[in-house]
């Protein structure tokens, strides 16, 4: 069994030749260190070149983060959107913190998102400081390990006591 590290500088001249198996009409597989593979996660870089090439692709079920995260959060489940990563110029971030808020008011839905671990307390303190004090935020962090942590509370709750984040898998979701 062969092995690959693939991240999001991985050249996708080096995932055509990872996808050199299946063409000897062996099975492949793609896991991901947290989360779900192929969502917001290099695997989908795999994905769309084995469909590019007509390969048969066969998701598996399993523990995904992200639909964890909000059945551990209380939010609402029938509307949720999934933004990924917010962006990393701190006047885009906050103007995309303040079109979910907008959302979670205005359209019932519940915005669920990551960040980098290693700015997952940074970017916990933002929404502290840019969000309403009635808005919730729910932090699920290290999901399925005995670190696990899922817990929803207000803005104005979390603004005391934001638990250290960085370097830990987590994914972030407000609501009202």
């Amino acid at each position: 069994m062969n092995f690959y590290e693939l991240n999001g500088h991985t050249p996708k001249e080096n995932i055509s030749g990872y996808l050199q198996a299946l063409s000897d009409e062996n099975d492949m597989g793609i896991i991901s260190e947290a989360g779900c593979p192929a969502v917001a996660d290099p695997g989908a870089d795999v994905v769309a070149i084995a469909q590019e090439k007509g390969y048969k692709v066969v998701p598996l079920v399993g523990p995904s983060s992200i639909l964890l995260s909000i059945m551990g959060s209380g939010f609402n489940g029938q509307s949720f959107a999934f933004l990924g990563y917010l962006p990393i110029d701190a006047a885009e971030r906050l103007k995309a913190i303040k079109k979910m808020e907008t959302r979670i008011y205005n359209e019932h839905q519940t915005q669920i998102f990551i960040e980098t671990p290693y700015r997952n307390t940074k970017l916990a303190e933002e929404l502290v400081q840019n969000c309403q004090a009635s808005t919730k935020l729910c932090i699920a962090v290290d999901i399925t390990t005995p670190t696990e942590l899922i817990q929803t509370r207000t803005i104005k709750a979390w603004k005391s006591n934001i638990p250290q984040l960085d370097k830990r898998p987590c994914i972030f979701l407000l609501y009202k």
